[in-house]
């Protein structure tokens, strides 16, 4: 836990139990009373006892814990009242906690459990802060233990209740135990703090639960629309549910409110551009990244740019970028899918250069696809004898034979054999 969550539960505790103490009845003392008054009732402190547990207020809000704890050892214990044990043990309690000892803390928390003297109010409070100490504790098995009890008396549970306790069983590694008291520490306040959200949302997304959780991360970015992380998890969450259109829709508005600043972040939002069939919007917003240096310029990012560009149907605007991008490659892969794009525009000298560089360059993934293509290239050229060594050479794949076969006879139909 951390030092922030610490100080938190550590003021709202000392706090309760201050004002507990200053706000009590039982603060008007017995001094100077009338002889012929009824009995004081029981929630009355001796004027003795009431001096040195003002004392031991005031030296507690002045931080200074080892004074105040000196000043409440004058006490005859033996002879406090049910009541002012209570209001003891409780102002000891919040000296222990201020200074961290945690388990002396709960040891005089119980004590003014078991004193008697406190309403059922009172004891309502002290067993919730007894649970807190747990959970700052990370004593989770004990936090759940002390919670469970305090929900099963209290017929008015808080929404921090509930976190609290789903955090615990979360702890524990009880995913599914902790799901329905987060849901309600949410759903029991208007204004629930992020990471009570966050914290539902993981645990949804743990379950595979994606439909579920998609509220709850709207939520998120209502709270925060400047976390670029929200945006993020709610396109990927949408990813997952298959809902491309709303997945780009969270990226676009990511990147519009400038949040989409990382290299795998602007190519995401492209591909997700090119599946909803909006390539030539991913090549601009590929093209903008490599002006604004944003992208790193590798074979993949010129790929992806002429893939867009291809997609649009921009054939001359392809080019570049896939040229690039074959230059950069390891292999000649990418010179093949120039060539063909050549191919598709009839431009063959330049498919046959491409080619030329693919061969050259090797690591085909399927060499006599190539030189089917080459053939195919010289074929269109009306250079039939350089056409057919490289069909003879494609047609050693049996994936390519038939086509292969195919041109040699229009071949040797031509020219003879």
């Amino acid at each position: 836990m951390t030092s922030i969550t610490r100080v938190r539960l550590m003021s709202a505790f000392g706090m309760a139990a201050i004002l507990c103490l200053l706000t009590s009845p039982g603060n008007a003392q017995r001094a100077g009373a009338d002889d012929e008054a009824p009995a004081a009732p029981q929630t009355t402190v001796d004027a003795a006892t009431g001096k040195i547990l003002t004392e031991a207020i005031e030296l507690f809000n002045m931080e200074n814990y080892a004074a105040a704890k000196a000043r409440l050892a004058d006490l005859r214990v033996d002879r406090l009242s049910p009541y002012e044990r209570g209001r003891m043990e409780q102002l000891l309690a919040a000296i222990e906690y201020a200074g961290e000892n945690y388990t002396a803390a709960r040891e005089h928390l119980s004590a003014a459990i078991a004193s008697g003297g406190l309403n059922a109010q009172e004891i309502s409070g002290a067993r919730y802060q007894l649970a807190t100490f747990y959970v700052i504790e990370e004593k989770w098995t004990e936090a759940i233990a002390a919670l469970e009890e305090w929900f099963r008396l209290e017929p008015m549970p808080n929404s921090s209740a509930y976190y609290m306790l789903a955090m615990a069983y979360y702890q524990q590694g009880d995913s599914g135990s902790a799901l329905e008291p987060a849901k309600k520490a949410v759903e029991l306040t208007d204004a629930p703090q992020e990471g009570w959200v966050q914290l539902v949302y993981a645990l949804l997304v743990e379950e595979e639960d994606y439909e579920g959780a998609v509220p709850y991360l709207e939520r998120l970015v209502t709270m925060a629309p400047s976390k670029k992380n929200y945006w993020m998890q709610l396109s990927s969450v949408y990813q997952q549910l298959e809902n491309y259109p709303r997945a780009l829709a969270a990226m676009q508005l990511a990147y519009s409110a400038g949040l989409l600043t990382e290299d795998s972040d602007i190519r995401r939002l492209a591909d997700l551009l090119v599946y909803n069939n909006i390539p030539y919007r991913g090549a601009q917003i590929l093209e903008k990244g490599i002006e604004d240096q944003t992208l790193e310029r590798d074979a993949a990012l010129y790929e992806k740019l002429a893939n867009c560009w291809i997609g649009a149907g921009e054939m001359d605007k392809a080019l570049p970028p896939l040229e690039r991008a074959a230059q950069l490659a390891d292999d000649g892969n990418l010179y093949v899918r120039l060539a063909e794009v050549h191919t598709q525009r009839e431009d063959w000298p330049a498919a046959a250069t491409a080619l030329q560089s693919a061969l050259g360059k090797g690591g085909l993934r399927d060499t006599q696809g190539g030189q089917l293509l080459m053939g195919v290239v010289l074929y269109n050229q009306e250079q039939y004898r350089e056409a057919r060594t490289w069909f003879e050479r494609a047609r050693t794949s049996e994936r390519h034979r038939n086509m292969a076969g195919t041109y040699i006879q229009a071949i040797d139909s031509r020219v003879g054999r």
